[in-house]
Order: structure tokens, then sequence, then C-alpha cells
């Protein structure tokens, strides 16, 4: 364990001799044998298991219908597409977020709109998103950044006043609040991700919730365009007999996915609570420093905290973000950056034009952000070596 000494830097300081992930997976005996009961039983693709895990994952967060899905980014292509979005609409969007936002706009034939984002939260800006408003918008595509809900009230005001749809991409905040509602419990499309690295995790893996009619369609749009899925069809009291009414997709959960799922949702209370000590140590630890800028949790939200982005006032330092990582890395520390901007990317970059300084709060924070490990499996102790490391660099850069 590392000594933490703010005033003390590289004094007090004793490194790790063992390499702390960034966000290793959980996986627990229950998902593990209800995986094997499912490759011992006669079904491992889409199944029982996976209209279990639909059910329990709906009951759990209020939604009214919700689909399995292989990834968080099948749920938002899913769900533009079944919206109609397509060649000649635009869709406004984030900077700040993973790729694939921006990509599902561009398979259904849409043109991204990107927005910059809140100073605190790095959410989408409410306030810039009428300005971006043309006769061509159709849709808004906010991101719950790293859990933190966006502000949908205002999100979904604006979009009732210009007659635009709402699709959610929740790929950070499953079990997250917003004004005392889970994320997912409107009836707006929304997506979540259960990506490796997520609060809870299929391995690869993504679940759609919406409307019970929004969710029937979308379940024919992420299936090839079929009207009965295999396991309507091969039951005993299935029928063979299918139509196909839309050019559609392969975008199906396997029930092998939904076992793992089943337990990590009926895991995941208990797996937050753990998290908000783990942001209540880093916070008691690292807030009102000189050098480090806590992340923000505002008051009618209560956030998943999938991600503790840690952003450095570099104006305190003699060194920039990346050399930062490297030094964490040199002292065993895993950590990440979350994430480069949309129109950085050579892309859209070279598609639309783009600038760094188009989206300066955007650009500005991506500069200084570092994802630290985040995951239910570090100890306090662990905890306390990061805060260590953080310090014993910032001291050893420092102005």
């Amino acid at each position: 364990m590392a000594i933490i000494d703010k005033g003390s830097g590289k004094d007090g300081f004793v490194p790790r001799t063992e390499f702390l992930p960034f966000s290793p997976p959980v996986i627990e005996k229950e998902e593990i044998e209800e995986v094997i009961d499912t490759l011992r039983s006669t079904w491992i693709t889409t199944g029982p298991k996976t209209g279990l895990f639909e059910r329990e994952f709906a009951q759990m967060f209020g939604a009214e219908a919700a689909l399995g899905l292989n990834s968080c980014t099948a749920g938002m292509h899913v769900a533009l597409a079944a919206l109609g979005i397509g060649p000649g609409d635009e869709v406004i969007t984030t900077p700040n977020t993973f790729c694939s936002t921006c990509n599902v706009i561009e398979h259904v034939g849409a043109t991204p709109v990107l927005v910059d984002v809140e100073r605190d939260t790095m959410n989408i800006d409410p306030s810039k998103i009428e300005a971006a408003i043309t006769s061509k918008t159709r849709c808004l595509l906010p991101v719950h950044y790293s859990g933190h809900p966006v502000e949908l009230d205002t999100i979904n005001a604006i979009a009732q006043k210009h007659g635009l749809f709402v699709v959610e991409d929740a790929a950070h905040p499953v079990s997250a609040t917003y004004k005392g509602k889970y994320i997912g419990s409107s009836s707006n499309p929304t997506a979540f991700s259960f990506y490796a690295t997520k609060n809870l995790t299929t391995g690869e893996g993504g679940m759609l919730t919406g409307t019970a009619e929004f969710i029937a369609k979308a379940k024919v749009v992420s299936l090839h365009g079929m009207s009965r899925e295999a396991y309507s069809r091969y039951d005993k009291a299935g029928s063979w007999k299918y139509d196909v009414g839309f050019a559609g997709f392969k975008y199906n959960m396997t029930d092998a996915a939904a076992a793992m799922g089943i337990w990590q949702l009926r895991h995941l209370a208990r797996n937050q609570a753990r998290r908000r000590e783990i942001v209540e140590r880093y916070n008691a630890a690292l807030g009102g420093s000189e050098f480090f800028e806590t992340p923000t949790e505002r008051p009618e939200v209560r956030s998943s905290w999938h991600l503790y982005v840690l952003r450095l006032n570099l104006e305190t330092l003699t060194i920039d973000r990346d050399v930062f990582i490297e030094e964490l890395k040199a002292r065993n520390i895993g950590s990440s950056v979350h994430y480069i901007p949309i129109h950085m990317h050579s892309y859209y970059r070279n598609k639309y034009g783009y600038k760094p300084e188009d989206f300066p709060i955007a650009y500005s924070n991506y500069l200084r952000m570092i994802s630290i490990p985040m995951n239910v499996k570090i100890t306090n102790d662990e905890v306390d070596d990061v805060v260590a490391a953080l310090f014993d660099i910032a001291e050893k850069f420092k102005r």
C-alpha cells in the first residue's frame, strides 16, 4: 500500500509492485453457473433467458418494455431506423462521446450535428441545442456521460417544441436517476451498454427500452426484419412460417449473454453501493486540491458513477495529460481517457471540416481529463494507492 501524504509528494510515496487495472470485469459464481446451465440446455441463442433478462431489466428500472441486443450501438442504430431517421435528416448530439454515437447516425444516412458540452457535467449543453436546430433536424441524441444524467426535462421540452424525437445514449448510466426516476423509465428509446467494462456486463451486449409499441417494432428491425424470432419458430409450439417486412439487422442478444446479465442485474444494487463508497473516498482525498478537479454530481441526479473522470489543473503542472498518464503507468496505475472528441477523429474532421476549437469546452476538457481506476474489485488500500500516485506525480511536476 502507498502512503498518502498530500504535502510530501515523492518523499512519502511507496510505489505499487503490481499493476492496478483501470476497470476489470466482475464475474461471480452465480453468473458462471447460469452460463453453464445455458450451455447444457437445448437453447443458447435468443430464447427464454433473454426474455427473462428483458423482463427483469424493465421491471427494475420502470421501463414499459425492453429488448436485449448485442450492444448499445445496436440499440441506437435500431432506434434511429425504427423511427425512420434517414438520408437528408439531421441528428443533434455531443462531441464528448464514443464514436459509436455518431457512427449510427451515419449508418442510417443522416447527418450528425454536434453541440458543445456543459462545463461541469461534460454532458450536452441544452442551452445551445436550439441554435443548432434546422428544418432538417429530426432527433436529439443526448449522452449521459460517465453515468451522470443529462438535463432531460429541458431536452424533452425542446424536442416537444420542435417536433423532434429523443433517443438516449445510456451506455453509462445503468441505475442512474434523474429527479427520482431511473434512466430508461421514460418513453424515449434508451440504449444501454453491457460491454466488459460497464457497471453491468454480459461481455458484449446491450438493452433498448421504450414503449411496448416501439419495442415491438424495434424487435423486428433488430432481427433481419423477420416477423418471428427463432425461439418462436423452433419451439414445439412454434411455426416455421415467417415474413420479412423490413431490411433489418442481426443484433439479437444470446441466452448465453443474458445468463450473465440476469445475475449482474441482481448484484447491481450491491455493486452500485460499493461504487459510491469508492467515489466518496476519492472525493475526500482529491477534493479541494490545487492540482485536480473532481467530477460533479448535481443535486437532482444520482449518477451511476460508471467513470471517475478527474481533470488536471494544467496551469499548476509542468507536464500535460499524456505525460501524466505515462507517469501513472510507471507507478503501476492503469487509467484511460473518455473520450477523444468526435470532431477530432479523422473521419468526422475530414468530412465536416471540424477544427479542435469548434467545440471549445469539449476540447479543453479533453486535454486535461483522466479516468482513474473505478470498479467494485478495487479495495480501499488500492484507492489510496491511486491517490498517492496522483499526488506524487503532481508534486514532482508542479510549477
